[in-house]
């Protein structure tokens, strides 16, 4: 496997030192939003230019980083017309980004119906998920054109909230280019994590032929609530996911989330240790 980090959670530091700080703790790829590392330069879709993707796509290549995500984490069940047409055309813009800037995939997640993007009964509804696949169809059929993969993120409180659901989206849609971003930690809330493993491997024999990244992190659970934390710090069995990583998903970007400058590369080596050992 890649072991990469999200870029924005590297030390603040300029956008090529950023990169030479993720070599120099062993990251061999990133999760890239533009508007939390390159906050100086615009990331509407008029600014994602083929200029601006082929000069980062030299820097990432200099430093020899994949760009497993390029994230575009918006709302796409806004009810609101005006505001969802400019969510389409991020998405289109980001596709086009990724292609030119040889991207893995571009990764959202699946929203609310709602403008708030705010969890609420409403998101477990069939309607929901009724409006998530009517407003993906059009991403995927240009991310298609584009010869790119988006990626949904199933999580918890949003539409498409187990793996069971992620299936649905998955078959409804049918196309090669829609695929998944497997975080099992997003998986879990207060009422399910007792039963981590099982959901976990119902996860993996879902979806697993169509996981493309896999997002790492960790939990705690603190007054009831669950508390994300960097990997190796919490309560997370990763014994069905090293698995299933190692036995069938080669090379495959794992991408680390919720770490600090601090405990990074501590998290790296400790997924890295498993995966040894699985």
């Amino acid at each position: 496997m890649k072991i990469g980090i999200r870029l924005h959670d590297m030390r603040n530091l300029p956008f090529v030192d950023k990169l030479d700080e993720v070599n120099r703790q062993g990251f061999t790829c990133v999760h890239l939003a533009l508007s939390k590392v390159l906050k100086d330069i615009p990331s509407d879709a008029q600014a994602l230019t083929p200029g601006y993707a082929m000069h980062l796509r030299r820097i990432f290549e200099d430093k020899r980083i994949d760009v497993a995500v390029l994230g575009c984490y918006l709302n796409p069940a806004n009810p609101n017309p005006e505001k969802l047409r400019g969510i389409m055309d991020q998405y289109k813009a980001h596709i086009r980004f990724a292609s030119l800037l040889g991207c893995g995939v571009v990764g959202t997640e699946t929203g609310a119906p709602n403008e708030e993007y705010k969890s609420e009964p409403a998101c477990y509804s069939e309607q929901a998920l009724e409006l998530l696949i009517k407003n993906l169809r059009p991403v995927v059929e240009y991310a298609e054109k584009a010869g790119v993969i988006l990626a949904i993120e199933p999580v918890k409180k949003h539409i498409v909230y187990d793996a069971a659901r992620a299936r649905s989206v998955l078959d409804a849609i049918d196309s090669p280019n829609l695929q998944i971003i497997l975080d099992p930690v997003n998986l879990l809330d207060e009422e399910n994590y007792e039963n981590q493993r099982e959901i976990v491997e119902e996860a993996i024999d879902l979806l697993g032929r169509d996981v493309a990244v896999i997002h790492i992190k960790d939990y705690l659970v603190k007054n009831g609530k669950l508390t994300p934390a960097a990997a190796g710090t919490g309560k997370m069995d990763y014994t069905a996911l090293m698995k299933f990583i190692k036995e069938r998903k080669p090379y495959i970007h794992v991408t680390l989330e919720n770490t600090l400058p601090l405990n990074a590369v501590q998290a790296r080596e400790h997924i890295q240790k498993l995966w040894n050992e699985a």
